[in-house]
């Protein structure tokens, strides 16, 4: 039987996991489903990624390490993830999963020229893409929460972009028919965007950054927060684009 997996590439802030849970917890409450159909591989403490054959969806969570640092364990899921845009699997990349997912297929990440993105930001959708399976009905400007310091600063080849900001020119692909990166978080809520930026405040504030106004500046994020039931929707049903 096949099961829909979240590949866990990192984990949160203590604090963070003890009131609201880690990276894998957030990802599956937001996706709907059974805790007893999703499966969770720890690959960034070296656990053994899933045959293609065996999977009905795959999930790649965020990470507080860097893409460019080229850990091992990272390695093996970027190099793992052209298996399974070949097969076909319904795959969703976020924030660290969408620079992989990137970057296996041919695009280029490394450090936003901008710095870091943090907080409730506005996402533009292509409209020419309303036909999109995971994002074509967000309105034409949505919500996300995000933080990141890299980018996919050069799609791969093919890639269909989908959402964009001022800041982020690359806030959502699509690659094939299956495979979608997000830079933003859906699987964030406003009280763990409090927790982050709280987390971050001196080094904000050292870049320059407004702590105070993000935080008064903080919003709840429905339609970002709903692609995840409408992943785990499509990678029941076998579907794509």
């Amino acid at each position: 039987m096949k099961n829909l997996f979240i590949i866990k590439a990192g984990t949160t802030f203590t604090e963070t996991a003890e009131r609201y849970g880690d990276f894998d917890e957030m990802t599956w409450r937001g996706l709907g489903i059974p805790q007893d159909k999703v499966c969770v591989i720890n690959a960034f403490q070296g656990e053994v990624l899933p045959d293609p054959g065996v999977c009905l969806g795959v999930v790649i969570t965020g990470s507080h390490s860097m893409v460019t640092d080229n850990l091992p364990w990272s390695l093996a899921i970027e190099n793992w993830i052209p298996s399974l845009v070949q097969a076909k699997v319904p795959l969703l990349g976020i924030c660290y999963g969408h620079q992989l997912l990137g970057r296996a297929m041919g695009g280029q990440v490394d450090f936003n020229p901008h710095g870091k993105e943090v907080g409730t930001s506005i996402v533009r959708k292509h409209l020419k893409h309303n036909n999109d399976p995971l994002l074509g009905k967000l309105s034409q400007q949505f919500t996300a929460h995000t933080t990141h310091a890299q980018s996919v600063l050069t799609l791969p080849p093919g890639a269909v972009l989908l959402a964009e900001n001022d800041f982020e020119p690359h806030h959502a692909f699509r690659l094939g028919g299956y495979a979608w990166g997000v830079q933003f978080h859906p699987e964030f809520d406003s009280h763990i965007m409090r927790d982050y930026i709280k987390a971050q405040a001196d080094r904000l504030t050292q870049d320059g950054q407004d702590v105070s106004t993000l935080l008064q500046t903080l919003q709840e994020t429905p339609e970002a927060n709903g692609i995840l039931a409408t992943f785990a929707q499509l990678a029941a049903e076998g579907k794509g684009s």
